[in-house]
């Protein structure tokens, strides 16, 4: 009989679903705010698409009784939220002004052709220095380099528990998975 490995199932979801919230939040600034994102912006959403599906993929693992493939996938899944928790920190030192960032950080987008004076002059730029919002003083990135911050160290305190023990009913000794 197989035991689930819980630590790990439960690091699983709670990665997968305050991640996909998390993105889920980038698109409702963005498409209902109607805060355009910055190139920075968009490629820290990129560990959240890259972590979520493993974070899943971990809880299926888990379920199935895998303890030690779950908690190589939440390693994994610790580590793309601990590489976005780095680049939004690394962001929001930007907006704050402490370093400075990168020299092509904007969000003009090509020129669509015809009259190229007239695009440019409409051309919307979105800089990476700029937070266009912010709450008790913290801008989006910094609260994405607090959430995925944590999410790593949920993935990552789940990865090094032991897992659950497979064993048959009556007595008989415990493997480990």
């Amino acid at each position: 009989m197989t035991t689930v490995a819980k630590p790990q199932m439960t690091a699983g979801l709670i990665v997968a679903l305050a991640g996909a919230a998390t993105l889920a939040g980038a698109w409702f600034f963005q498409l209902v705010v109607g805060l355009a994102p910055c190139p920075l912006c968009l490629e820290q959403r990129l560990p959240y698409y890259v972590g979520v599906p493993l974070a899943l993929i971990a809880v299926v693992l888990a379920a199935r009784g895998s303890a030690s493939g779950s908690r190589v996938v939440l390693a994994l899944a610790g580590l793309m939220m601990a590489g976005g928790a780095v680049l939004a920190a690394y962001h929001a030192g930007i907006e704050w002004h402490w370093w400075a960032g990168p020299t092509a950080c904007s969000g003009a987008g090509p020129v669509q052709g015809g009259n190229l004076l007239t695009d440019l002059n409409n051309a919307r730029v979105v800089r990476c220095d700029e937070a266009p919002w912010r709450l008790a003083g913290i801008s989006l990135a910094g609260y994405n380099a607090l959430i995925a911050a944590a999410l790593a160290l949920i993935a990552f305190a789940a990865a090094v528990q032991p897992g659950a023990r497979s064993g048959q009913a009556h007595g008989s000794s415990s493997v480990s998975q």
